[in-house]
């Protein structure tokens, strides 16, 4: 399972003690890292297809200030898709209008046919570029039914109905921002915190420190703007729970890698 990490904040400041410890996880998560500086419509992307721990780049970048009102982290744990750089997140892409969607994710999707097109389209061979795309896609769509760009609200009530639908069966820990927007999702028990901490929000797979984190509510679409929550989705209630099968076809993929 790969790690996710999230910040929403009015104002800048460091968050290098929190990338360091999660970071630190990266012995169990071996197979590549990722950073994202998320300002505006632009995405400072730095990522290697390596351990996170024995990455020289890595640890000299964290010597600077990390400093940006929204980024993202990841670590990760290959299921679908070998190691190497195209499979490493964050993913990013544009929509029609030119506005940046980003995400991370972490989880599989196990039976989903509407991301079964994009196979010969994407650039790697992960699920979760596949997601991005999908996702973009269906924003795309909106604009054209809509004949405009659509208004916050309306691409909120879109994702909603998409990734409540895309739960169903499926691992589906994720974070998307589309230049003003954080998207916050999570349907595994215990696999995603929060902790609100001087007008600003983080996020992780585990706690990163001793303060006060909270579990991230579960099975539900949330959004947050300047560190604040302003959407809050329908409660799909589709959890996914670990089975046999699943386990099985995730460790087939593994050992095909």
């Amino acid at each position: 399972m790969c790690e996710l990490f999230g910040f929403s904040s009015k104002k800048k400041f460091p968050i290098n003690e929190y990338l360091k410890e999660f970071y630190s996880h990266s012995d169990e998560h071996p197979h590549g890292w990722g950073l994202v500086r998320l300002e505006g419509n632009e995405a400072f992307i730095e990522k290697e297809p390596v351990k996170a721990s024995e990455s020289t780049y890595l640890k000299e970048r964290l010597k600077a200030p990390i400093e940006s009102r929204n980024v993202f982290a990841h670590i990760r744990y290959a299921t679908i898709g070998n190691v190497d750089y195209r499979n490493c997140h964050p993913y990013t892409r544009k929509d029609s209008t030119g506005r940046r969607w980003t995400q991370v994710h972490n989880g599989t999707i196990f039976d989903y046919g509407q991301l079964d097109s994009y196979f010969k389209l994407q650039e790697g061979d992960t699920d979760s570029e596949r997601i991005l795309m999908y996702l973009v896609d269906k924003i795309n769509g909106k604009m054209e039914e809509l004949g405009r760009k659509p208004k916050a609200r309306e691409c909120f009530s879109l994702l909603d109905g998409i990734i409540s639908d895309m739960a169903k069966g499926n691992k589906l820990n994720m974070m998307l921002y589309d230049g003003e927007y954080m998207y916050i999702h999570t349907n595994y028990k215990n696999s995603l915190y929060y902790l609100e901490k001087d007008g600003s929000v983080l996020f992780s797979t585990q706690p990163l420190s001793t303060e006060n984190w909270k579990p991230v509510p579960f099975t539900t679409l949330l959004v947050y703007c300047d560190g604040k929550l302003v959407f809050t989705g329908t409660n799909h209630g589709n959890e996914y729970i670990d089975n046999e099968e699943n386990l099985k076809l995730i460790y087939q993929a593994f050992s095909n890698l």
